[in-house]
């Protein structure tokens, strides 16, 4: 009849003691229904938002959908986001769709709650993450260092803050070029192969091992010019600081939401 949630139904004809009209007026007072009919509209706006670990060891990236970007940066919605992240880390069993359901009432578009995604650390290191201005690109990443003191150095975090930034700009696809999906390599070396045709067999091969390689340099977060000095590899870069300080820092994992994308 209302097309709303059948735990909403349920706790309505609860409260109503199993009266079905006075129960759509139930749905009906908490903005349900209005929710439900909204459901099947486009939400193609939206934010990246984030929650981090007060000790910095665990992290939650979450992309929330909406219909228009007023309501993307409405403030309300920002804080609701905000809470979502929270609890996907913190109070994971959460009845979201009930959350959903009660903010589209409130904001009055549909609203998605897309995908989130967290990285935790075992050992030695940080979680730390970048919302870009807008919130349409969210960076979470997973850095390893061989000292707990390193962790509160300003030269480590200045280099964390650093390779966020680094990651939300240059969107890389893997952290080294061992980790880029077969597919990809495979993908690249037939584009390769194909630019190649009609050369020598020696010429062929090293023209796919350069097209190959330029493909690691330009995709893989190690291999990167730092966006700051795209001089230096990322990876260089963090030797050097890791020099300083006299520790090994090294990247583990990262995720990289952009509002929209395809996944």
């Amino acid at each position: 009849m209302t097309s709303a949630g059948l735990m909403d139904c349920k706790k309505a004809l609860i409260e109503t003691d199993g009266d079905v009209e006075a129960a759509v007026d139930v749905l009906r007072a908490q903005g349900t229904i209005k929710a439900a009919k909204k459901a099947g509209r486009e939400a193609n706006e939206g934010v990246i938002a984030h929650y981090i670990q007060p000790d910095s060891k665990a992290g939650v990236l979450v992309e929330v959908n909406c219909e228009t970007d007023f309501v993307a940066k409405n403030e309300q919605f920002l804080e609701f986001t905000g809470e979502l992240a929270k609890l996907k880390l913190t109070e994971p069993g959460t009845d979201f769709e009930e959350l959903r359901t009660a903010q589209v009432a409130k904001i009055g578009e549909n609203i998605l709650l897309s995908r989130d995604a967290k990285l935790e650390v075992d050992d030695t290191g940080l979680v730390a993450a970048y919302i870009h201005t807008g919130a349409k690109v969210g960076v979470l990443l997973q850095v390893g260092a061989g000292k707990e003191d390193t962790l509160g150095n300003d030269d480590f975090k200045a280099l964390v803050k650093d390779i966020t930034l680094h990651i939300a700009a240059s969107a890389p696809v893997s952290v080294s070029r061992d980790e880029v999906d077969p597919e990809l390599v495979a993908k690249e070396k037939a584009i390769a192969e194909e630019q190649a045709e009609g050369k020598p067999p020696q010429a062929v091969e090293n023209i796919v091992n350069g097209k190959l390689n330029k493909y690691f340099a330009t995709n893989c977060l190690l291999e990167q010019g730092f966006v700051k000095n795209p001089d230096v590899s990322i990876k260089d870069h963090m030797a050097s600081v890791g020099q300083a300080l006299g520790d090994e820092i090294t990247v583990a994992k990262f995720l990289r939401f952009q509002v929209g994308e395809s996944f």
